[in-house]
């Protein structure tokens, strides 16, 4: 079993994030929680995420809080490997299987390794765009200014319309970067092509992990492969951190920027994945079913609403 509990996501910055954002944030003896409220119904929820590997300990505690604030039921999703063992303890506790926040894999890249044999490991086509991109003279550096921070929110933007994915939007981002670049958590990285910022990606360090939770480029200049530098360069920078993992902060079988993550030669991490742990039963299902119908919804509007920063 492998739990990190070091996570950016429970760390002291990344509460104040969400404090400042408009969440409620509850500090336990075992981690951070976010207290959300509902329209309608006095009973709150509450999401733990990225903690450590829950004990009955854990549990027994989690639901005394719960009952004393009105919270029907908690969301798990603890920062540990998949283990059988405990998935059963798991459900013996009263815990079910919840909806996945996280996607239930990701992938690591062991930064304890040389850069010579990391770069064996890449695949040939990986190891050919990162040397076409130091050819065309693609170059990358660590720019926390704030110069580099609007360039990292316009490609963003960029990003989001062109590829039509979700993301949070621009005042999230900043706030998140206003709270975590100070506390030493939040890192940009940006490519320069022909002095031009084409690719920015924030990286998250935390405890002996790097991690990669946001990334944007512009599509005029896809054919320099500047994204393959760019993670060669965020695995030296994690190296020159001391750092021993990059978590590459999810995976989806099938989607394009997987099968790009998928030349690095990471390894593959199957998680536990996502536990609820229902204080009030009835009023649970009653939410499963209600969060079942509201996704269903979602994906019809995705069809016809454009995605927007």
């Amino acid at each position: 079993m492998n739990s990190t509990s070091s996570h950016p996501l429970q760390t002291q910055a990344w509460a104040e994030f969400r404090r400042k954002w408009g969440n409620e944030v509850s500090q336990t003896p075992f981690g951070y929680l976010t207290v959300h409220k509902l329209p309608f119904i006095k009973s709150k929820l509450a999401i733990f995420e990225k903690g450590s590997a829950p004990t009955k300990e854990m549990i027994v505690e989690l639901k005394e809080f719960a009952k004393k604030e009105n919270i029907f039921f908690i969301k798990l999703e603890p920062n540990v490997e998949k283990n059988e063992t405990l998935a059963k303890n798991l459900k013996s506790w009263g815990l079910v299987p919840g909806k996945t926040l996280f996607t239930p894999t990701t992938f690591w890249i062991d930064l304890t390794k040389s850069e010579e044999d990391l770069l064996k490991e890449f695949s040939g086509k990986t190891r050919y765009n990162i040397r076409l991109a130091e050819r065309s003279g693609v170059s990358v550096s660590e720019d926390n200014s704030a110069e580099a921070f609007e360039k990292y929110l316009e490609l963003t933007r960029e990003t989001t319309q062109r590829d039509k994915f979700y993301a949070h939007n621009e005042k999230y981002h900043r706030l998140m970067w206003e709270t975590l670049q100070p506390a030493g958590i939040a890192h940009l990285l940006v490519a320069k092509y022909s002095g031009e910022i084409v690719t920015t990606w924030i990286l998250f360090s935390s405890g002996d992990f790097l991690y990669y939770p946001y990334g944007a480029s512009t599509h005029k200049y896809k054919n320099i492969m500047a994204n393959n530098l760019m993670m060669w360069e965020a695995i030296k920078f994690g190296k020159r951190l001391g750092l021993k993992t990059f978590d590459l902060w999810g995976r989806e079988p099938g989607k394009g920027f997987t099968k790009f993550k998928e030349g690095y030669n990471p390894r593959v991490v199957e998680f536990i994945s996502t536990w609820d742990l229902p204080i009030n039963k009835p009023l649970y299902w009653q939410y499963r079913v209600a969060e079942f119908m509201r996704w269903q919804i979602l994906k019809v509007k995705s069809k016809f609403i454009k995605p927007s920063f």
